[in-house]
């Protein structure tokens, strides 16, 4: 089976334009990304994939040692990319996926020409001065809900990621996501997800980055994200003003704006 069978890969736009690589976070799918990438397809060659273990992958692929850090899922984004011969790539990851990202642009390091990091967090845990928004009880907490109770975990989490009456079609949209997603490897990519610290790999970027960050967000907050900006260099920030961790759904104008802004024309 082909990469782009394994990862249900998506590719629209003119041949030739500068591709843009759009990757979900958690629990999600591409399909996440449909406010948001169908703007960029009439100048740049979209693609769009579902990580390993998530939305229309094949699961029959997925083996929870080889997934158990974040270095395998960026080893399947170079794959793609190579195997589809992208060169120049601007790669748009949220949440975890801005990690899986860095890697990536790490381990090939000429293939990649942006990054679009969207509510990154390069540590969810606080540690010696630094926020990442959690302690590491907290996730230990979500960690045990997820081992003991397979259909609980799903409607706390949407809520988190997506607070606040007006964000309800949405918040509903990702419990949906989540239940879909197999109870074993969704707790195994939330131990990865949570658990890791990349905090040392930013320093290594060398190409242009911009962190989108939602002012108000309880999954990965302000500081989070300025702490990403910080280390990596030459990175610039912008604040979108709306809540919960999924500005492309919460705020696609927005989020389409501050990405168009940022690519090559």
């Amino acid at each position: 089976m082909s990469v782009l069978e394994r990862h249900r890969v998506s590719v629209t736009g003119p041949a030739g334009a500068t591709p843009v690589l759009f990757a979900h976070g958690f629990g999600c799918d591409q399909a996440m990304w449909r406010f948001v990438a169908p703007a960029f397809e009439d100048r740049y060659r979209v693609v769009r994939f579902d990580l390993a273990g998530s939305g229309g992958s094949d699961l029959s692929q997925y083996d929870a040692e080889e997934y158990s850090t974040l270095g395998r899922y960026a080893e399947d984004v170079v794959e793609i990319c190579r195997e589809l011969r992208l060169e120049d790539v601007v790669f748009v990851g949220h949440s975890v996926a801005g990690m899986i990202g860095v890697l990536a642009h790490l381990a090939d390091p000429g293939r990649f020409s942006r990054l679009v990091l969207v509510g990154p967090s390069a540590r969810y845990i606080d540690d010696d001065g630094y926020v990442g928004g959690y302690s590491r009880a907290d996730i230990a907490e979500l960690l045990d809900l997820m081992d003991s109770n397979n259909l609980g975990w799903q409607q706390p989490l949407a809520t988190m990621l997506m607070p606040g009456t007006e964000l309800d079609a949405e918040r509903s949209e990702l419990d949906a996501s989540f239940c879909r997603t197999r109870p074993d490897i969704a707790r195994r990519f939330a131990a990865v997800t949570f658990l890791g610290d990349n905090r040392t790999d930013l320093v290594e970027v060398t190409v242009p980055t911009l962190v989108l960050q939602n002012r108000h967000d309880s999954i990965a907050p302000l500081p989070a994200g300025e702490f990403v900006r910080d280390a990596i260099p030459g990175a610039t920030m912008q604040v979108i003003e709306t809540s919960g961790h999924c500005a492309h759904l919460s705020a696609p104008a927005e989020t389409i704006a501050a990405i168009d802004a940022f690519l090559p024309s």
